[in-house]
């Protein structure tokens, strides 16, 4: 099985390692306001290389950068994808799959959902698709308390507390529950608060959630149908975009738009200014196009699906509409290529070194169609008066291993009550903490 997995892996980069060849390009000059932006390469059949998955061994940790520590605050889970810490400290782990509901109607999307399925690192009809809380009342990085806090969701992601609404985005809704401090189950039926754009076909199911700074709106991810409309148009409305929820009438309208995949919806804490990371589009090449964070500016369009970083066109959207890349403004920061961010979180703690006071965290998730990798880490942006204000640094690193097959795989972050890093690690059913030591 393994030979005939690796032929397949090669078929598609035969006869295209010196169109797709990125030995010679620094992926550090892709980090920053201003990426380098190759010519764009345009395939029959693209690259695609995906670490095989082979999880941790007992004892085995990702490295962390010198002043930290890393330990498994949580094991055993089935695919968490983020983590929200309660008020009174308590973590929810959101374990979920996707929908797997998109159509192959091309040879190459037949190959793409095979090696991206070598991704997901199993886990098979176990239990998943639910939020597990852990509860460390000590603050000793052991959880005393692991329960199933909801279950039976629908491919979730976000969670939103405000006052005693707990709201969690399904793929294809928002839910409100009604939460009391310390429960560790909710058994009470819940309330829609709206329908978000799900199947039949939902191509980028993750929907990330966070509230605004006065509690009267939530900020909704949604991502894009398909890569870059091969889906038609039509199965993008009102798709790739973040939407703004008034609290409590559902009512929504689109908040800024042009954004493939924005995921790690985050509250500036200087500014309040809103921010995420966005999955940018693929098959450009295996430099293009950058994996960027970016204030999410009201009624901003952000290029998706006819340009990226502000007025560079893709020749592949038709028809063509240079009225709206006329309108296209640049994000604020590039994290590189296929990265792949699916998760942020501002750092206004003080439990870990100084100088992580003020930025970002933000988990990559990884690259499938490079090469070399790029991604597989969780990095940090420094900030400084709301604004990005040096390069990226990697944190935690480690999820490949020598061979370049994945123990795991970073999603979502978070602080906990202590002040310490949570990842959400979906290949290895891990939660990591990370804290301040050596």
């Amino acid at each position: 099985m393994t030979s005939l997995r690796n032929a397949l892996l090669l078929l598609p980069l035969l006869g295209l390692a010196s169109a797709c060849s990125d030995d010679d390009f620094d992926p550090q000059t892709q980090i920053g306001a201003d990426p380098e932006l190759p010519e764009q390469q345009q395939y029959l059949f693209p690259p695609m290389h995906i670490a095989s998955v082979v999880g941790w061994k007992k004892d085995e940790t990702p490295a962390v950068a010198p002043g930290l520590k890393i330990t498994a605050f949580a094991t055993g889970l089935q695919h968490p994808r983020s983590v929200y810490v309660l008020p009174n400290g308590d973590v929810l782990a959101v374990e979920s799959k996707g929908p797997g509901t998109e159509p192959a109607r091309r040879p190459k999307d037949l190959v793409m959902g095979w090696i991206q399925s070598l991704s997901t690192g199993g886990g098979g009809d176990q239990p998943s698709n639910r939020i597990t809380l852990l509860r460390d009342a000590d603050g000793d990085g052991v959880p005393e308390v692991k329960s199933v806090f909801l279950d039976h969701l629908d491919s979730p992601f976000g969670v939103a507390l405000v006052g005693n609404d707990l709201y969690v985005a399904n793929t294809n809704a928002i839910m409100r529950y009604p939460y009391r401090t310390g429960e560790t189950a909710i058994t009470a039926k819940p309330t829609m608060l709206t329908a978000l754009p799900g199947g039949p076909i939902d191509h980028h199911w993750t929907k990330s959630l966070v509230a605004s700074p006065d509690g009267t709106k939530l900020y909704v991810g949604v991502g894009s149908n398909s890569n870059i409309t091969e889906n038609g148009i039509q199965a993008e409305e009102n798709r790739a975009a973040v939407w703004e929820i008034d609290r409590t009438t559902g009512a929504w309208r689109i908040f800024a738009s042009g954004l493939r995949n924005p995921n790690g919806l985050s509250i500036e804490p200087v500014t309040k200014q809103l921010w995420a990371v966005v999955n940018e589009r693929d098959e450009l090449g295996p430099n293009l196009v950058p994996d960027y964070m970016t204030s999410v500016r009201d009624g901003a369009f952000y290029g998706w699906p006819y340009s990226y970083y502000g007025q560079h066109v893709d020749p592949r959207v038709m028809p063509q509409r240079p009225d709206l890349v006329e309108k296209a403004i640049a994000p604020d920061y590039a994290l590189g290529s296929h990265v792949a961010p699916l998760g942020m979180t501002f750092y206004a703690a003080g439990a870990l070194p100084e100088k992580y006071r003020g930025g970002a965290f933000v988990g990559e998730h990884g690259s499938w169609n490079r090469q070399k990798f790029n991604g597989y880490k969780v990095v940090f942006v420094p900030f400084e008066d709301g604004r990005p204000s040096g390069k990226a640094e990697d944190v935690v690193t480690g999820f490949l291993d020598k061979d370049d097959e994945a123990r795991g795989r970073p999603v979502g972050v978070g602080v906990d009550a202590k002040g310490a890093l949570l990842i959400a690690d979906d290949v290895g059913n891990t939660v990591w903490r990370v804290t301040a030591g050596s």
